[in-house]
């Protein structure tokens, strides 16, 4: 499945565009659940769309879904010609997942644990259940978002079709300087630099709130959050877990992120499954990003301007995190299924070898896999 990423996610594009594309028609003809609809504040997101008027957006959804259908189609089937099919597929992409949500994806995935939690256990229970935490304006968001990353996705592997690299792990008959091992260790710590300097303002401001420093709010309101049950535990336990999240964003450029160290006791020694990295902070690359972009929409009251503009500053922290990632896959990746294309030979040269836009046969791998063992012996 993972070497074939780039047909079936372009199916699911297709899929997830028609699928959006078909809501926003019977919207547009009065259908109920229009997800950006005036609702009450306890249940208003804070949305680029939020409160736009269905005849507007009704319309826009319905022509980009119905007609990205056919275009991530013709990405995903067609041979390429061109940059701008994909400049149409990024755009929608950034939009998507970057521009439209709120604060919500990084709320969902701050307090996932205390999601799951209540949903079987109903602790703590002043809500009437999980629907009033992920009410339908929240979902929709998500399900927008879903459909950035499928959007980027179609994106990049018709980009690397274009320039008749491999689509699965984007290797061609050269490797660019800058992507080798040595280099991306080198620029992957100024991204980790980048990402954990950018959230010292969040986590600065949240602990001394908590411990009766109103720095950046007036007194007044440092005065309400502290009358409020749980209003400053909660932003300390969000900095905790920024602190945290800075620690192990360190991990990707240090040994210890590669092989579990010592007080690992039961893994010590053993080499870190890279995906074990890769995954969770891509995602939590992705979801700082709109979030810092919703702050930067908010007002930044004089008194109060510690609210919103240590946010802001996420834009930066998602970005750096997100390069120090790629960073970290770029030294950790091996052999391509696909291509056969991986690491460098004695000699220097790439293993591996291309034949076409696709760059080789998935049979390769495995013969480079033998010419590797036997220049060992």
């Amino acid at each position: 499945m993972r070497k074939n990423w780039p047909s079936w996610t372009g199916y699911a594009t297709a899929l997830w565009s028609l699928a959006y594309g078909v809501l926003g028609v019977y919207w547009l003809y009065g259908g109920a659940g229009y997800p950006f609809a005036h609702v009450p504040n306890d249940r208003a997101t804070a949305s680029l769309l939020e409160g736009a008027p269905v005849h507007v957006v009704a319309p826009a959804m319905a022509v980009v879904g119905l007609g990205g259908a056919v275009l991530a189609l013709v990405m995903t089937r067609i041979r390429p010609r061109g940059s701008a099919l994909q400049t149409v597929a990024a755009v929608l992409a950034v939009s998507l997942a970057l521009v439209i949500p709120d604060y919500t994806l990084i709320a969902v995935v701050a307090l996932a644990p205390a999601i799951l939690v209540f949903a079987f256990t109903g602790v703590p229970g002043a809500q009437g259940g999980v629907g009033d935490i992920l009410y339908w304006h929240r979902v929709n968001l998500i399900i927008l978002f879903v459909g950035g990353l499928l959007w980027a996705a179609t994106a990049l592997a018709y980009h690397r079709r274009t320039r008749n690299t491999c689509v699965s792990c984007g290797r061609g008959g050269h490797e660019p300087h800058w992507q080798r091992p040595e280099a991306a260790l080198r620029w992957g710590r100024w991204a980790v630099t980048a990402a954990v300097v950018a959230n010292l303002p969040y986590e600065f401001t949240r602990v001394a709130w908590y411990f009766g420093w109103p720095v950046g709010i007036s007194d007044d309101f440092h005065r309400m959050m502290a009358d409020t049950p749980g209003m400053l535990e909660m932003g300390l336990g969000l900095a905790v877990m920024a602190m945290a999240g800075g620690v192990l964003t360190h991990g990707l450029v240090h040994r210890w992120g590669e092989v579990y160290p010592r007080w690992i006791w039961f893994k010590a020694g053993q080499r870190v499954p890279p995906l074990l990295a890769i995954v969770p902070a891509s995602i939590v690359a992705v979801v700082l990003i709109p979030a810092g972009l919703m702050n930067a929409q908010l007002p930044l009251d004089g008194d109060n301007w510690a609210l919103n503009a240590p946010g802001i500053l996420w834009v930066v922290w998602g970005a750096g995190l997100g390069a120090a990632t790629y960073a970290y896959y770029l030294r950790r990746r091996t052999t391509c299924r696909r291509c056969g294309r991986g690491p460098t030979s004695r000699s220097g040269a790439l293993v591996g070898r291309s034949s076409g836009p696709l760059g080789g046969s998935p049979r390769a791998g495995s013969r480079a896999r033998a010419l590797r063992r036997s220049r060992t012996r």
